[in-house]
């Protein structure tokens, strides 16, 4: 059997090619959103959601066997996205260890509660960050979401709600004035949770 699961391979891989196309027409966009929101980072995003596509076509029989094939693919792009975070991590990590400063450049339209909220999901744990994103920008269920991250629904819930608290709590810090904080009782400044890899 072929590609398609035909008999005739040219006229299953023809099919399968068509089902493929209109999945692709259908999803790549907001494949590349799910990717922006994940990496932070529009021409990633866009390398991410090219290299996910080759992915789900080189696997398409898996894909479409899935129960759902959005969802199978979905878990590609935060598959992939968690991966390459690791690597820009571990190449950051190694520029500081050799001395040399990384400027920071932000993407995207220069709205300030734009850059913020962006800025302060990039700070979330790669899970909850999942989680908010599927849940509140995508409006996926608490059962999507699950099946998205192969997690319980209860941690889509616990994840969910502490991202959002963690959120708020980093936007706070970000909206409060600049300049020089004053000393509070002694207590240090918090400082801010850096990603872990």
């Amino acid at each position: 059997m072929s590609r398609g699961g035909h008999a005739n391979p040219e006229a299953g891989w023809e099919l399968s090619h068509v089902e493929f196309q209109g999945f692709f027409r259908r999803h790549h966009r907001e494949l590349a959103r799910l990717a922006f929101v994940m990496l932070g980072d529009s021409d990633g995003a866009d390398d991410l959601a090219a290299d996910v596509m080759a992915a789900a076509w080189r696997r398409w029989d898996r894909v479409r066997a899935a129960d759902q094939p959005l969802a199978y693919v979905r878990r590609m792009v935060v598959n992939m996205s968690r991966s390459r975070i690791r690597v820009l991590v571990r190449e950051r990590d190694r520029v500081e260890r050799m001395g040399a400063g990384s400027d920071e450049h932000l993407y995207g339209p220069d709205v300030p509660a734009i850059v913020d909220v962006r800025a302060a999901l990039l700070r979330l744990p790669q899970r909850k960050r999942a989680c908010v994103v599927l849940r509140l920008a995508f409006d996926l269920s608490e059962k999507e979401t699950a099946q998205v991250l192969g997690i319980a629904v209860g941690t889509v819930k616990s994840q969910t709600a502490k991202g959002v608290a963690e959120l708020t709590r980093l936007l706070a810090v970000e909206r409060q004035p600049s300049g020089p904080r004053r000393a509070t009782r002694g207590k240090a400044p918090r400082q801010l949770p850096r990603e872990s890899p």
